[in-house]
């Protein structure tokens, strides 16, 4: 008897000896993003930073914080090269090998591309474009980090209203690209402008890979554009000043919050001058909030970048919408999974990020995240000034500031 007490007493604790080291050596499973984001082709600076910024914060939360739930991010990236194709293959892969738990999608077209996919294995996407026809039903997992263009268009045409002179209603042309980025401030535009009393007198498009855009400009300077509301990237508003300057044409311009990029301000020098506005609705350096030192402290922390970047902080701010889903996921179920997450996106409610980005709400119905803009003025030494409050197009009036 008492021989067959000390073997189980040695088999008990033998198997409590192996399964603690199974446990020590099994930590928990990281929690996983995929990243189609475009590094190397058209407006590549814009995916590059993206990149950099979302790295910049998981690694942050991995090091700082000690992860999420014991569990560290993990960022699978794949460049798209600003290619449809590439950008659904990456998707496809993230779901059916990588196992992600969270998506992000870059441009408009692949954002819309990626969708079926995305929906049939139900894991919830942040798209970094924020073109509001990724919106547009079926919602399901499809996200955005903020309002959409959409509230770039009505924010923007209720600036020209508040700074326009005379009696007669402003005119405002539209230049942008022919793509689905270009095209996404078109219906919204028109719409808005009936409801405010604001002439679109025109509506210039070209391919993304046009370099001369003298023709568009000299068409919108004949229609009589006081305004130009400009839907493109970078290089294509410097070739917009260029042809101005060209013409002795002198319009406000005016853009979306994906005007600017690292790039635009080594190409601008003595372009830009302070002839552009655009809608951002983001924390400035300017307004010292707790989540602008938070992306302050980043950079300092890391040295990827040295200054503001406007794309560097929407890769911050995707990351920390993606950091908080996980945390409300665990909160609300113990797991991170999936469906938790999603779950979890659709119960936000003003989640606060210190001012680094509107509070972000989410429902079942409503996956766009905020419509709060403020116009801010570009500087050429890649400074940005806000030139008015924060405030809701359409519901709030807007206050001038400077």
């Amino acid at each position: 008897m008492m021989k067959a007490l000390r073997f189980l007493t040695v088999s008990v604790v033998g198997i409590g000896v192996l399964c603690g080291s199974a446990l020590s050596a099994a930590p928990a499973a990281n929690i996983k993003v995929g990243a189609a984001m475009n590094l190397t082709g058209p407006a590549s600076t814009w995916g590059q930073y993206h990149a950099k910024g979302h790295q910049d914060y998981f690694r942050y939360v991995n090091e700082i914080k000690g992860g999420v739930a014991g569990r560290q991010l993990e960022l699978i990236l794949v460049d798209t090269a600003y290619k449809v194709p590439e950008a659904v293959s990456a998707v496809r892969k993230f779901a059916q090998q990588d196992k992600v738990d969270m998506i992000a999608t870059w441009s408009a077209g692949e954002g819309m591309n990626a969708k079926p996919i995305i929906k049939r294995y139900g894991i919830p996407a942040i798209n970094y474009s924020t073109a509001w026809e990724i919106l547009e039903p079926p919602i399901d997992f499809m996200y955005l980090p903020f309002g959409s263009y959409r509230l770039d268009c009505y924010a923007i045409l209720d600036y020209v209203k508040a700074v326009h002179k005379g009696g007669e209603p402003p005119k405002v042309g539209l230049l942008t690209y022919n793509n689905a980025y270009g095209r996404s401030i078109h219906k919204p535009s028109v719409e808005y402008a009936k409801e405010v009393n604001v002439d679109i007198v025109a509506i210039e498009e070209f391919p993304p890979k046009t370099v001369d855009v003298t023709t568009e400009m000299l068409r919108l300077k004949e229609k009589g554009a006081e305004y130009v509301f400009m839907q493109l990237l970078p290089a294509a508003i410097i070739s917009a000043f260029k042809s101005a300057d060209r013409l002795g044409y002198d319009p406000l311009f005016l853009g979306t919050w994906t005007s600017t990029d690292p790039d635009f301000f080594k190409m601008g020098k003595g372009l830009i001058r302070d002839r552009l506005k655009m809608q951002f609705p983001g924390g400035l350096p300017v307004d010292g909030t707790p989540g602008v030192k938070i992306l302050t402290d980043l950079w300092e922390r890391y040295g990827t970048v040295d200054s503001f970047d406007t794309a560097y902080w929407e890769g911050v701010v995707v990351a920390m919408i993606m950091e908080r889903a996980f945390i409300r996921a665990h909160e609300k179920t113990g797991k991170i999974t999936p469906a938790s997450v999603n779950k979890a996106l659709e119960s936000f409610a003003g989640e606060d990020f210190g001012g680094l980005v509107p509070s972000v709400t989410y429902s079942q119905d409503d996956h766009g995240a905020s419509f709060t803009a403020r116009i801010v003025q570009v500087n050429e030494d890649g400074t940005y000034v806000p030139l008015t409050n924060f405030f809701t197009p359409g519901k709030e009036k807007i206050r001038i500031l400077k």
